[in-house]
């Protein structure tokens, strides 16, 4: 990563976070009883830094205390979410009341403050604890499509798509193993797992040994990645060879021939750009070579620019990155943001699936949606 990239990117993230922090603090200060405002700045702080205190320590000298820094930091980041929600809420209510009042007068009584704070807590809590929960139940999800080409007389493709694993403190070996035997059980041709297979750090991959979990993963043609934007924020080079010595074979601006049959093709992301000063290939000058008769199959991390897999003759684009918001209401954001969030579509002869993702990002929890594993039956001429 660029040094000032790394800056940039890091410090408008720790600015929005402080920020966001500081105005909750601020917020619920209003409501705290005298006598008990020290114990409430010091466990709210220390919810606040948990996270980047844990993420420090892991990369200077991981221990348990980091991973539990880092789990205690994840889940206060969810519910994070939700304390603004509430805290926004109220100061609106505020404004408004100051125009029309009508707050009860019992309202301003300290007892009823502290009442409605606990009550927030509760429901904010409750929301990550189901959150937690559903994060930790992915499905499978299945997805038959009907691709007119021939392919050397095979007639029908199953694939196994999971994106955005994140592998690392949070998506740890246990978590792996879960999302390994759902893939196993698929009895799949294909294992593809398009970008974001490692969250930032490759380190906590390797002292969990990830790799042979990975590498226990079943399919007749193997299994099949590409970068995702988490790979450029840790550092592709380190997190591909990792990957690559495990057994994942990676398309990066390239393509492979399977059986005489199909083509994969798979893109760097996009992140190459601002994390690794470089410019992606496109489209055309990946697939010089490439026989368009038989079918092709892209991978690519963000689901951007998605009329440049029609032009080019592509069969069937897989994505992911989105989460689909991965905590609601984020997920009404990214259907803006993006043409396909979530699910699948079609655009003239190209196929689309844009995965909400099998892991997490930041937050172990998903309000929004259940994070799936892809089961495609790609019917053949």
């Amino acid at each position: 990563m660029k040094k000032s990239t790394f800056i940039t990117f890091f410090s408008i993230v720790f600015t929005v976070y402080g920020l966001v922090n500081l105005y909750i603090f601020i917020t619920g200060l209003r409501s705290v009883p005298s006598g008990y405002i020290a114990s409430y700045v010091i466990l709210f702080w220390f919810l606040a830094v948990s996270y980047l205190g844990g993420r420090f320590l892991e990369k200077a000298h991981p221990s348990f205390l980091s991973g539990a820094l880092i789990w205690i930091g994840s889940l206060w980041l969810g519910a994070m979410v939700y304390f603004l929600m509430f805290v926004v809420a109220i100061d609106i209510l505020r404004l408004v009341n100051l125009v029309i009042p009508f707050y009860p007068n019992v309202f301003y009584e300290e007892i009823n403050k502290i009442k409605a704070l606990i009550a927030i807590i509760t429901v904010v809590f409750t929301i990550t604890l189901v959150g937690y929960l559903n994060a930790r139940t992915p499905r499978i999800r299945k997805l038959n499509i009907d691709i007119p080409k021939k392919a050397n007389g095979m007639k029908q493709l199953k694939i196994a798509l999971a994106s955005d694993i994140h592998l690392g403190t949070i998506i740890c070996k246990s978590r792996l193993e879960k999302i390994v035997r759902k893939i196993n059980s698929l009895n799949a041709d294909l294992v593809l797992l398009p970008g974001d297979v490692v969250d930032e750090d490759i380190g906590s991959v390797i002292r969990q040994n990830l790799g042979e979990t990975l590498r226990s993963i079943k399919s007749k043609y193997g299994v099949f990645a590409v970068t995702g934007n988490h790979e450029y924020i840790g550092g592709a080079e380190p997190a591909c060879k990792y990957l690559t010595e495990h057994g994942i074979v990676e398309l990066r601006d390239s393509y492979v021939k399977v059986a005489d049959s199909f083509y994969i093709i798979g893109r760097e992301d996009r992140a190459i750009k601002s994390f690794a000063g470089k410019t992606r290939k496109s489209l055309d000058e990946i697939m010089i070579g490439i026989d368009s008769g038989l079918p092709l199959i892209l991978m690519d991390h963000q689901p951007v620019k998605l009329e440049e897999a029609e032009q080019k003759g592509i069969d069937l684009q897989l994505s992911g990155h989105t989460h689909h918001g991965q905590l609601w209401p984020f997920n009404f954001i990214t259907k803006k943001i993006y043409e396909l969030s979530w699910g699948y579509k079609k655009k003239g002869s190209t196929s689309y699936y844009v995965s909400c993702g099998v892991g997490t990002w930041g937050p172990p929890i998903r309000t929004g949606n259940t994070p799936e594993i892809i089961y495609i039956e790609m019917n053949l001429k």
